[in-house]
């Protein structure tokens, strides 16, 4: 089996954020105060909104994880980077691939939006903030401590969960769940972001000082996603290192061991070299 191209890296990369934010962003737009024609509440609300979050991350890492580590978030592949689970020289082509697809999805959800007579954009995208903006009305300084601390939650799960000596094939379910749960905390606090390509996709389409606040939620996500890779070699070991392979496939493992076997009943070379 082939290891994935950065080609193939970068494609599932721009579909997966494409499909968190369009997911989770979309449901909130489209979904969370729904009304029927005879006035009756049908929205799914925060909880609704949470799920559906956490359940892009669960199908995107499922999906296309195997390919690109499934990341969809800047955030995590900073952290992914220092705790060297993914090469570095990747990182500027993932970011700018994730903001793309996060900017593409905001704008499906802003076109098929304006085909509804009274909706308008301005402050319906979803998107992040504080103070005014803030869905409860937090501050700036409770907005980046809920962020950076829930970011590096996260990270610290999602590089747990994808940890060699974790059980094989939960990771997506785990990460997902995660992310639900995160955004049941925070949603009141600052619509929840842990993600900039989510916040960025969203912004600028949605105005009403957004865009001006947009620089919060880059700020804090990176330094809890920076925070926990960091910290989580030295808070809990570290068995492997990925950068040269940062993409774990059962398959691929299964290949190699089955060679090595091989080799070991072959016997040493004839020239005498092993």
């Amino acid at each position: 089996m082939r290891e994935p191209t950065m080609s193939h890296r970068l494609a599932a990369e721009f579909i997966g954020t494409f499909w968190l934010v369009l997911g989770g962003c979309g449901s909130a737009v489209f979904a969370a105060k729904f009304t029927a024609a005879d006035g009756y509440s049908l929205g799914i609300g925060f909880s609704g909104v949470a799920l559906a979050f956490g359940l892009t991350v669960l199908t995107g890492v499922y999906a296309f994880g195997t390919i690109s580590g499934g990341h969809f978030n800047p955030a995590v592949t900073l952290g992914a980077a220092l705790a060297r689970r993914v090469e570095w020289r990747v990182l500027p082509a993932y970011w700018i691939t994730q903001v793309i697809g996060g900017l593409v999805a905001g704008l499906v959800i802003y076109v098929v939006a304006q085909g509804r007579a009274d909706w308008t954009a301005t402050g319906n995208m979803a998107a992040n903030g504080f103070g005014d903006h803030s869905p409860g009305g937090y501050s700036l300084w409770a907005v980046l401590v809920a962020e950076v601390v829930l970011t590096g939650i996260f990270l610290l799960v999602i590089l747990g969960s994808t940890d060699d000596r974790a059980p094989h094939g939960f990771a997506g379910l785990s990460i997902g769940l995660t992310l639900t749960l995160i955004h049941l905390i925070s949603i009141p606090i600052s619509n929840t972001s842990v993600n900039p390509a989510r916040s960025t996709g969203v912004a600028f389409f949605n105005g009403d000082g957004a865009p001006a606040q947009l620089w919060a939620f880059w700020l804090a996500p990176l330094v809890g996603a920076a925070i926990a890779g960091l910290a989580y070699p030295y808070l809990f070991g570290r068995n492997e290192e990925l950068a040269d392979r940062p993409v774990r496939d059962d398959a691929l493992d299964a290949e190699t061991d089955l060679a090595d076997l091989r080799a070991d009943e072959s016997g040493p070379h004839p020239s005498g070299r092993a």
